[in-house]
C-alpha cells in the first residue's frame, strides 16, 4: 500500500492502533512510508546503505514517539523529517573524504543523448558538496515531494523562507552546473 492509497481516516486508525502498541498496524504503516523516508535520507546521505541506516533509525525513533503526533494526516511529514534528521546525523558522523561509489546506468542503446550521464554524475557531484542540510531541503522538496507549506514547519521556518532558501539553493546548483 503506498501513501497516497492510505486516506486520512485509515491513518488515523492505523496511527491509533499503532499508538496502543499494536505492532501489525505500524508494520502497515512502515510498509505505506518506507520508501519515501528512504528516498530522502538517500537523497541526503547520497549512499544507499547509509540512507537505509539513517531510515531504520528514524523507525524505532517513530516507534518511540509515536504517541507525540497530534496530527496523524500530517504522519507523512512527520516521518519524513524523522528520517531526514537521521540521516543529517549518519552524515555527520560519517568519516570525512570517504569514498563514496556513484551509481550510474549502464549504457542503454536507445538513449538519444550519451552526455545524459555525464549531466547526471555533475549532478550527483554538485549534490555531494552541498551541506546535509541543503541536501534535506532539496530532498523534503523533490524526494519527498512535499511543499513549502510542510517543508517549512519541519525546519523551523516560514513555507516563505522555505520557498526562498530553495530558490536560492537551486539557483546555487545551476550557476555550479553551467560553470562546470
Amino acid at each position: 500500500m503506498n501513501a497516497q492509497a492510505m486516506g486520512t481516516p485509515t491513518v488515523a486508525s492505523t496511527v491509533a492502533l499503532a499508538r496502543a502498541g499494536d505492532e501489525a498496524a505500524f508494520a502497515q504503516l512502515v510498509a505505506t512510508y518506507h520508501a519515501d523516508m528512504a528516498r530522502v535520507a538517500y537523497g541526503i546521505c547520497g549512499d544507499p546503505d547509509l540512507a537505509l541506516d539513517a531510515v531504520q533509525a528514524a523507525w524505532i525513533i517513530a516507534w518511540r514517539k509515536l504517541r507525540t503526533v497530534r496530527e496523524p494526516d500530517r504522519l507523512r511529514s512527520w516521518l519524513v523529517a524523522v528520517a531526514a534528521n537521521e540521516a543529517r546525523q549518519v552524515v555527520r558522523r560519517r568519516h570525512p573524504g570517504r569514498v563514496v561509489e556513484i551509481l550510474v546506468d549502464p549504457p542503454d542503446e536507445a538513449a538519444p543523448d550519451p552526455s545524459e550521464g555525464i549531466r547526471r554524475v555533475d549532478l550527483v557531484n554538485a549534490l555531494g558538496r552541498l551541506k546535509p542540510e541543503d541536501r534535506a531541503l532539496i530532498a523534503l522538496r523533490y524526494g519527498a515531494e512535499l511543499d513549502s507549506a510542510e517543508i517549512g514547519p519541519l525546519l523551523g521556518i516560514s513555507a516563505s523562507g522555505a520557498r526562498v532558501r530553495l530558490f536560492r539553493l537551486l539557483g546555487r546548483l545551476r550557476k555550479e552546473l553551467d560553470d562546470g
